[in-house]
């Protein structure tokens, strides 16, 4: 049987009408057996503000209402609410429950299982749109596939282990009807809820898509695909019909804000294209993302990843001396945490983190307890307010004259860093957050517009 994973996101699912247009891509795909959503817009953002310390009962209150009043709006359009208004209220008052306990036990475990009731409730309120449009279907609990391991708010899953019990428990109700299910959430081996990490449904629905063999992925979104960069910061930014997993794979790291960086990893593995379009407007087309393309160009996007955090580490033991950078990285690997772009001289190591490697909670990478640490063998200093601008394309260190051309338009601004070289796909530079904007759009008008 033909495959197809649709994954919707929280825009795409935001309300009645908006799940309703969802609907109709759903129903036009005779392969699209299998959907994957998010929460409905802002209420994954409304979850967070309820597992802060410092929400009071009177705010706690308002954020519970206004969660369950985006539900119920949905719910009410509905032309049989009473088919799944009990489940609904189920799920809103496990949502009310688990906000108290937070109060009095301050748990990752408790948090996370908060966190996952967005996706919890749309995924119910969606199957039931699908049912009043004549389609059998019904929601699937994901966190029976879905194994993690126990690190709360970033959750590593167990690819083995899914596709294991995709196979066993989500294929075989593939075979005669729809099935919704959560993105962004999974269970330990214990059974208690985990999340992925913020942006984890795209990664949800590959992950899924490879277990069970799927022939594309489908990522619905607000925007027809891939541009050449932000539209809002180069009007003249235009739509890319198709590239590569590695073009692709460089622009998800790097900020295109329409793909989660860890969709690429199990589409690569398996190689299952990828497609990225517009649910509101499903018929602008969009982006396919395959394994290989004809004539991949030398520039392909501007890509740019704000809220940088770059790390600088400055110890004379690093001078002719081994093992230094070892434990660096073995700290940082401790914390979990995963280092973007290095740069390093005889005595300093300079390194860039992204916060698109916080937990679902928002809380950032860096802690005291790992500063402590790296401060016993060397001087820690820490740059923020920055922004990672990079130029994304093929051939990119093979071919002469690019980095002059680059480094014209960036004569004007104070570089940070510059990283090049260790890829044939991109060239990154570190600027100030306040003249990213700037950079993004003149490296647009330079590499994409000359001769329009």
């Amino acid at each position: 049987m033909s495959l197809v994973v649709a994954k919707f996101g929280g825009t795409s699912v935001a309300n009645f009408d908006a799940m309703s247009r969802c609907a109709d891509i759903v129903l036009n795909n005779e392969a699209c057996h299998l959907v994957v959503v998010s929460a409905s817009s802002g209420v994954t953002n409304l979850l967070v503000e309820l597992t802060q310390a410092t929400v009071n009962d009177e705010r706690r209150l308002q954020l519970l209402k206004q969660i369950a009043q985006i539900q119920y709006e949905i719910l009410d359009c509905l032309t049989r609410p009473q088919d799944v208004a009990a489940q609904l209220d189920s799920l809103l008052s496990r949502i009310s429950a688990l906000s108290e306990a937070l109060v009095l036990n301050r748990s990752k475990a408790i948090m996370d299982e908060l966190l996952s009731m967005g996706e919890q409730c749309s995924s119910l309120l969606f199957a039931a749109v699908l049912r009043e449009r004549g389609a059998s279907a019904s929601s699937f609990d994901v966190r029976q596939v879905m194994l993690t391991d126990s690190h709360f708010g970033r959750a590593e899953p167990q690819i083995g282990e899914i596709a294991e019990r995709a196979q066993q428990w989500l294929a075989p109700l593939l075979t005669n009807q729809i099935i919704v299910t959560q993105g962004f959430i999974g269970a330990d081996s214990e059974g208690r809820t985990t999340t992925l990490g913020r942006g984890g449904s795209d990664y949800s629905a590959a992950l899924l898509a490879e277990a069970l063999r799927a022939e594309a992925v489908e990522i619905w979104t607000d925007v027809a695909g891939i541009y050449t960069t932000d539209p809002r910061l180069a009007p003249n930014a235009r739509p890319i019909s198709e590239i590569s997993f590695s073009e692709a794979a460089e622009m998800a790291t790097f900020g295109a804000k329409v793909l989660h960086p860890a969709t690429i990893l199990p589409a690569v593995r398996q190689q299952i294209q990828v497609f990225v379009g517009s649910s509101r407007e499903p018929e602008k087309g969009g982006t396919w993302i395959r394994h290989q393309v004809e004539n991949p160009p030398t520039f392909r996007a501007v890509a740019v990843r704000r809220d940088q955090t770059l790390l600088n580490l400055h110890s004379l033991e690093m001078l002719h001396a081994r093992g230094f950078l070892a434990e660096t990285f073995a700290t940082l690997a401790r914390h979990k945490i995963s280092v973007d772009l290095i740069t390093t001289s005889e005595v300093n190591v300079s390194l860039t983190l992204d916060k698109t490697g916080s937990d679902s909670s928002g809380q950032g990478l860096l802690n005291e307890a790992l500063l402590q640490e790296l401060s016993q063998h060397c001087r820690v200093r820490v740059e923020e307010g920055l922004a990672l601008v990079a130029i994304i394309g093929n051939r990119i260190a093979s071919t002469a004259g690019i980095c002059k051309r680059v480094f014209e338009v960036l004569e004007p601004h104070n570089v940070r860093m510059i990283c090049q070289g260790a890829s044939p796909h991109n060239l990154c530079v570190l600027v100030s957050e306040s003249e990213a904007a700037q950079v993004v759009k003149s490296l647009h008008q330079n590499l994409f517009e000359e001769g329009l």
